[in-house]
């Protein structure tokens, strides 16, 4: 039993350091209010680093209403695939996931959930086209999509709608950890100073994860939920 439960531990330990260092690689969708994480508190500090996002990212459904349902399946593919494929030529890409995004390919376009759309004989799938902010305007970066979207033909009766406002996307939002402890321990810094030799400042909370919210058209603010007080010496 005592080898088990170390089994069991060690491999809880390697899959909660596997988040982890996911989050310091893979892109995280940023929607326009902070991110809800569970078992954490909803207090967002004043201080934390504030930077450009990585791309704009536009909620696409590809929908068709061909009433042969292998056809209507066949044809909301070869749209996709006609999609990458465009996507591959351009500075647009494409990619799946509500929270960790996963770059769509030919390889694994078939993989995408078909669901169904308004009527019976109806169906859609959601994907996101992102434009890259690095270089161009939040404005520019919409203009880029729209085109896009245009420029993809239609196959059959198959075709691709915008769904909702576009969202910005950050990739490694963990990598940026080092720079908001900076950033935080700076203006405790400035804090202490202002407040005099006779007060303490301790900083909590620095182990939490990183969190980020829309601070801007293009914007966010990533930030630990840390709390400063203030102690008599």
């Amino acid at each position: 039993m005592h080898r088990f439960l170390l089994i069991l531990c060690a491999a809880l330990i390697a899959e909660t350091a596997a988040v982890a260092q996911d989050l310091s690689r893979q892109e995280i969708v940023v929607t326009g209010s902070r991110i809800d994480q569970d078992d954490y508190s909803d207090y967002q500090p004043a201080i934390g680093l504030r930077r450009k996002a990585d791309f704009l990212v536009q909620e696409v459904a590809v929908r068709g209403d061909t009433r042969d349902g292998e056809q209507r399946a066949e044809e909301i593919l070869a749209m996709l695939r006609a999609a990458i494929r465009s996507a591959d030529r351009g500075a647009i890409e494409l990619a799946t996931g509500s929270y960790i995004l996963t770059r769509l390919s030919l390889d694994n376009v078939e993989d995408v959930d078909l669901l169904d759309d308004r009527r019976p004989d109806a169906q859609r799938v959601n994907i996101l086209v992102k434009a890259p902010l690095d270089g161009q305007s939040v404005a520019e970066a919409q203009a880029a999509i729209r085109a896009f979207i245009e420029g993809v033909p239609e196959v059959g009766r198959a075709q691709m709608d915008e769904m909702g406002d576009p969202t910005l996307s950050i990739v490694g939002p963990d990598s940026y950890r080092d720079a908001i402890i900076a950033e935080i321990t700076s203006d405790a810094k400035r804090q202490a100073e202002v407040i005099g030799p006779d007060y303490a400042v301790e900083l909590t909370g620095l182990n939490m994860p990183v969190q980020w919210t829309r601070a801007g058209p293009g914007e966010v603010l990533l930030f630990i939920p840390y709390e400063l007080t203030l102690r008599p010496r």
